[in-house]
């Protein structure tokens, strides 16, 4: 816990909206520049939240509320206990009062008995039967053949069977709110997983047949795995074998220079890979929920260098990674000085009018953002706009929602009051959740059961290499995206006025992802009706990452694509499946050919940074803020 100082400073930063008009007037004063920190000491040396009176009282009751929610959340791992208790309140209330429910969950709980029963009966009979229940598809933990032994078959069966009937039991129960009910849903499967016969060796064959096979040396290796991996999470250690991986020596390794840095970002131009390139440069906005080389990864699935290699111009904005003294960075400031201070950079060093923009997740939100901004205000700097994987409208954004709502986000408020940020590995647990099967379960078995060690490889690297999220930007973006939906719904307000993405006139390219839990390719999809001009949409194969990553030559890649005019009459997403013309492939080669015709003609490379300006190169690419753990 912080400090009785440091507490005070903070709830003086984090208060709440005002009650009223002296405390308007407070809270004004406290946000005028050069203010804040006077004012501040003269609250804590004063004692104001210690009188048994007053606007200081509300200080004091907010502060332990806030003081005791911040604690709560390390042991919830940021899970809002709250939210939680009345999406079960909900569920079991509206059970409770539905006999009709009880009897076919009764009568569903019986046939699934008889049908594991007549399972068991055969095998033991005969030797051989069909199995009852067949796992998803995206379910690989029985697919090895000794799952099909006795008793072995019958444990997965059982288990299936089970999760099954909880599924029936979850859903369908009429007066539960549908965010309760997935909620409870997914928190059940959560738990049914923990207690899948795979993460057990005395239930699992294949962990039984590799500890027969090697004496039991697959439990000591797994053991030793377990006990490195506690060392590390304690300590915030990295793994070793993310030595070889560093930035600027394996992975981003694309040749630039960084051109511009204020205290948000470093701009990246890469060097030209041909003799002549398209005269229209591209900026590349990334998120700052993750690194920014994920486009620039190894030299073979580099997006940055693909780009370089077809003759274009690339800048690439490389996010700081915040800590406690940037908890008031805004969305404003990585609005302007993110996207806009690199558009202005770009147009500068090039000399281009206008340029085509990518953003990729988070990163592709902002830069919504900033276009619809700049069509309301008439600056046409943007020629095109390509979004990877990223949304506008977040009524329908996946399984993530589940982790927002009124209550878990004042909790996370409280959470990231208390050290100024989101760490790494809270915003990480939550994504690890969404897949826990795989990311969780089967990899506890397969290192310390199987005792291995999956491989390091960029992509793994990459995703170990975590960032950090401002406590004020990242309340906003909860706030006014997920929670209200502003952006979507025209009230998202940029210096002092409403912006609409139906601004935006240039074409668009929206890439989804099949497999996105993050961003599902169905809400990118909506860039259709939130934007009023032509929309060319990808839909690839692949999750949220590998999607994106997908360079030519990658085995299995497929796409969809299809253009819609812009008075073209509105396909839903699953129409419009049916109809676009699938690809063998990457989606890089059509990403090509989209920006060719939109890229002007063929120039001598501009020069890297230009001297005598402000975007004069500073050092060499990837730049220092990348290396910021």
């Amino acid at each position: 816990m912080p400090d009785q100082k440091s507490i005070r400073r903070k709830a003086a930063e984090g208060r709440q909206p005002e009650r009223d008009g002296e405390t308007a007037g407070v809270a004004a004063r406290e946000r005028a520049p050069g203010h804040a920190e006077a004012h501040t000491r003269e609250r804590a040396l004063s004692g104001v939240g210690m009188t048994p009176s007053g606007d200081g009282d509300l200080d004091v009751y907010e502060l332990l509320d806030k003081s005791a929610h911040a604690a709560l959340s390390h042991l919830t791992l940021g899970i809002a206990p709250s939210a939680l208790a009345a999406a079960y309140t909900d569920w079991m209330t509206h059970l409770a009062t539905s006999p009709g429910k009880q009897a076919e969950l009764l009568h569903k709980s019986w046939r699934k008995a008889m049908r594991l029963g007549a399972f068991a009966q055969c095998q033991l009979a005969e030797g051989a039967k069909d199995p009852c229940i067949e796992p998803l598809p995206q379910d690989h933990r029985f697919r090895d053949v000794s799952w099909q032994t006795w008793p072995f078959n019958f444990m997965y069966q059982q288990f299936l069977l089970q999760q099954q009937w909880w599924h029936n039991a979850t859903t369908g129960i009429r007066g539960v709110s549908p965010k309760h009910e997935q909620i409870v849903t997914f928190v059940a499967r959560q738990i049914l997983d923990t207690f899948s016969p795979s993460n057990s060796p005395f239930t699992n064959p294949e962990v039984q047949q590799a500890t027969m096979a090697e004496g039991g040396a697959n439990l000591l290796r797994g053991a030793r795995n377990l006990a490195e991996d506690v060392v590390r999470f304690a300590t915030k250690t990295p793994a070793p074998e993310l030595a070889e991986f560093r930035p600027g020596e394996k992975l981003a390794t694309a040749p630039g220079k960084v051109v511009f840095r204020n205290r948000l970002i470093e701009l990246i131009q890469y060097a030209p890979q041909t003799e002549e390139v398209h005269a229209r440069p591209i900026l590349i906005v990334p998120a700052w929920i993750m690194k920014y080389y994920i486009l620039d990864l190894s030299p073979h699935n580099s997006m940055v260098r693909h780009l370089t290699e077809q003759g274009f111009t690339v800048f690439m904005i490389s996010w700081l990674n915040p800590d406690e003294a940037d908890r008031d960075l805004s969305m404003e400031d990585y609005r302007k000085l993110g996207v806009m201070a690199a558009i202005d950079a770009a147009c500068a060093i090039s000399g281009s009018p206008d340029i085509n923009a990518i953003g990729y997740c988070l990163g592709g939100t902002m830069l919504s953002i900033a276009a619809a901004a700049m069509a309301r205000d008439g600056d046409d700097r943007l020629a095109s706009l390509t979004f990877l994987a990223a949304q506008t409208d977040f009524r329908e954004a996946g399984e993530l929602t589940l982790f927002i709502s009124e209550s878990q986000v004042s909790f996370l408020e409280d959470m990231m009051w208390e050290q100024g940020f989101l760490a790494t590995e809270q915003m990480g647990g939550a994504f690890r959740l969404l897949r826990s099967v795989d990311l969780i379960w089967s990899r506890n078995v397969h290192d310390y059961l199987m005792g291995k060690r999956m491989p390091m490889f960029d992509l793994l690297a990459w995703n170990a290499d975590g960032t950090r999220l401002p406590y004020r930007m990242h309340s906003e973006y909860l706030r006014k995206l997920f929670l209200s939906n502003d952006l979507a719904e025209g009230r998202y307000i940029v210096e002092g006025r409403p912006i609409s993405v139906s601004d935006i006139r240039v074409p668009i390219l929206a890439v989804g992802t099949e497999e996105d839990h993050v961003a599902p390719w169905r809400s990118v999809y909506k860039f259709h009706h939130v934007a009023d001009t032509q929309v060319t949409f990808i839909l690839t194969n692949g999750g949220h990452n590998a999607g994106i990553v997908s360079e030519p030559g990658h085995k299995g890649r497929r796409y969809r694509m299809a253009v819609t005019p812009a008075e073209a009459l509105y396909t839903d997403a699953d129409n419009w499946v049916e109809k676009a013309p699938l690809f063998e492939g990457s989606w890089w080669t059509a990403l090509v050919d989209w920006l060719d015709g939109k890229s002007g003609e063929m120039v001598s490379p501009p020069p890297l940074g230009r001297d005598g300006t402000p975007y004069e190169a500073i050092c060499d690419a990837p730049g220092t803020f990348v290396l910021k753990p």
